[in-house]
């Protein structure tokens, strides 16, 4: 019995599902994460110099190697346990150690990954968070201590996560070593899966966060260029009914803002929905925590409504802006074609009537001209009708004046009668 052929992708496709498991972490436990981009054209980069690079790594530890074509990858290194994933714009590195150092937040922790091996990436660092998860202390009050001798009160988010699992708190501020912090109290008895998930969404929210947060860049970059096109594009606009200046003028100076906008479009158009799915990733990162609100504090919900929205706000508006004054610049090149239709009309108009009138004047023409040819075919027809007459004349006894005055009026009329025929028979 023959079975039905798979689609060659169907086990890709499967374990896609499986790809990038979530950690299992047992407090205490240190997570040292780093997230590496190309400054540019990310998308685009040489991910076989990722894969040099996630070698280099390996080879110090003695570890073994992934799959030639692998996006996700795991493995020991020294007392660490390595996940490696890449991403459209970037490569991450976790390394979750067992323990915890005597100084909290200790930038040792971060040389799992060596200073000289982050300098040779093939990016820059976007991204270095140190995150301490212990157990959850006896009462608040040392939980309160604790984070507000590790953290900057000003910009501290704190809240109970995950059905009261456990409590993360954060200042989402970069230390003196270059790292960004979290911390992470977990309840007795809690599975280590759960705990994996919530340190690798924390690790999510920066990541992302900081992803998203690149669109912010390069939408002040793009405000300050429309904002030097929106008095000209608004100038254009008010002058495309001035008789001054003609439409070919006018038409050029548009074109050239229309291109100027077209161009920032496709520029700022990834950026814009990459940062848009960042920031849907950032929100649902953070809904999935279940947060509830510890002594009163600040959540990280809260934290990134007041922080984070207003430059994802700024994002989208300058989106919108450049969008609003594309279809501003095509609404007046239609005002413009109209115009310049309009005006052609009027010179096709005034063409026509010239036309009209030429051709008047040619019919008055070829009535004097059919005048003059009556008399002038009248002229040789008398004189050619004589010669033929002069022996009947000489019979009758007639002179020649005579004969000529007779034939004059008869020829005449027989030349008019024959011009009008052959003019009717040509209309």
């Amino acid at each position: 019995m023959s079975l039905i052929d798979d689609h060659p992708l169907r086990y890709a496709l499967v374990n896609e599902l499986h790809a990038r498991p979530f950690p299992a972490l047992t407090a205490p436990c240190m997570a040292a994460y780093v997230a590496i981009k190309e400054p540019s054209d990310a998308h685009n980069r040489d991910r076989q110099a990722d894969r040099a690079h996630l070698l280099a790594l390996l080879d110090r530890y003695g570890a073994g190697h992934p799959q030639p074509d692998a996006t996700h990858f795991s493995a020991p290194i020294g007392r660490a346990e390595l996940k490696w994933e890449s991403h459209t714009e970037f490569v991450t590195y976790s390394a979750f150690s067992p323990g915890l150092s005597a100084r909290p937040f200790d930038p040792i922790e971060a040389e799992v990954f060596p200073a000289d091996w982050i300098a040779d990436a093939p990016g820059r660092r976007l991204v270095s968070v140190l995150i301490r998860v212990e157990p959850m202390p006896k009462t608040l009050a040392e939980v309160a201590e604790r984070i507000d001798s590790w953290f900057v009160a000003e910009s501290l988010a704190v809240s109970s996560v995950v059905d009261g699992a456990a409590i993360v708190a954060g200042d989402f501020r970069v230390d003196p070593a270059g790292h960004m912090r979290f911390a992470v109290f977990v309840q007795p008895g809690i599975g280590q899966r759960r705990i994996g998930r919530i340190v690798q969404r924390l690790c999510e929210v920066e990541t992302y966060r900081a992803m998203s947060m690149l669109g912010l860049s390069r939408a002040r970059e793009l405000s300050s260029r429309l904002n030097a096109l929106d008095p000209r594009l608004s100038a254009l606009v008010s002058s495309l009914d001035a008789k001054d200046r003609s439409a070919e003028a006018v038409l050029h100076d548009l074109l050239a803002i229309s291109a100027e906008l077209e161009a920032l479009a496709v520029r700022f158009s990834f950026r814009s929905g990459a940062t848009e799915a960042y920031e849907a990733i950032v929100n649902q990162r953070i809904s999935v925590l279940r947060e509830e609100r510890v002594e009163g504090r600040q959540t990280f919900g809260e934290f990134m409504m007041r922080r984070y929205d207003p430059a994802m706000r700024t994002v989208k508006s300058t989106a919108a802006r450049l969008k609003t004054m594309s279809e501003r610049a095509a609404r007046a090149a239609e005002l413009l074609r109209t115009r310049v239709d309009v005006e052609r009309s009027a010179q096709n108009q005034s063409l026509l009537e010239s036309m009209d009138q030429r051709a008047a004047l040619q019919l008055r023409l070829q009535h004097t001209v059919e005048g003059l040819s009556v008399v002038a075919i009248s002229y040789y027809a008398v004189s050619l009708a004589s010669y033929a007459g002069y022996p009947l004349a000489k019979a009758l006894h007639l002179s020649k004046e005579a004969l000529t005055a007779i034939l004059v009026v008869p020829v005449i009329v027989a030349v008019w009668l024959m011009i009008r025929g052959i003019r009717r028979g040509i209309h």
